[in-house]
């Protein structure tokens, strides 16, 4: 007889604005899931491995104009393809589900709509960063005053990319919400206002196609 295959794991990538909850909804979600007896493992961008925490390091820290739009999408989509072939990709492949606090979807709005360099061509830079290990559902949270919320949590020391001009977050707003509709079999865009418990019932719910 020969043994089963493990069965893969799901990706999943919770994304949106600054200051709308994406780390604290990473970890209620992982919570949630595991008491549904899934193996979770939590990981985050930029980072995720030990690579791409040094390139975290060098995007987040510095001036404003440390980097222009291109060489921030070059480092951003260079962790990536670390944080995938060192965490990502064998964790997914044990049966694991992963939950990453941002990922390719956050360039993409970013730096591809915000940024001003196309949406189209910042996903040719990551095609060749990660080939076709796109998250299986991107959860997009929304919520109306999450630059404010991140102005308070960072309490005026923002790193380089929060503390941006309001007109640049409200463009990653639109960039996000245009994703959504381009993808919709794999992007959701999901409520988060109200508690926190509420917030974590919509992400399953999101995830209920995709749950064993």
């Amino acid at each position: 007889m020969t043994a089963q295959a493990t069965p893969r794991g799901k990706f999943i990538s919770l994304e949106g604005g600054e200051g709308v909850g994406k780390s604290t909804q990473v970890r209620a979600l992982a919570q949630a899931l595991r008491e549904r007896g899934l193996e979770v493992v939590e990981t985050r961008e930029p980072g995720g491995s030990e690579g791409a925490e040094r390139i975290r390091d060098l995007l987040l820290q510095g001036a404003e104009d440390r980097w222009n739009a291109r060489a921030e999408a070059l480092l951003f989509a260079a962790a990536r393809a670390d944080h995938v072939v060192k965490t990502i990709e064998p964790a997914l492949a044990a049966g694991a589900w992963v939950l990453c606090d941002r990922f390719v979807d956050s360039s993409l709005a970013y730096q591809g709509g915000a940024g001003g360099l196309g949406v189209a061509e910042v996903r040719a830079i990551n095609a060749f960063a990660i080939g076709n290990g796109f998250p299986d559902r991107t959860l997009i949270l929304l919520l109306p005053d999450g630059n404010e919320r991140a102005a308070a949590r960072d309490r005026d020391r923002p790193d380089r990319i929060g503390g941006r001009p309001a007109d640049y977050h409200q463009a990653v707003d639109r960039a996000f919400r245009e994703i959504a509709a381009a993808e919709p079999e794999r992007v959701t865009l999901v409520d988060a206002t109200g508690t926190l418990e509420a917030v974590t019932a919509r992400l399953v719910a999101a995830l209920a196609d995709l749950l064993p």
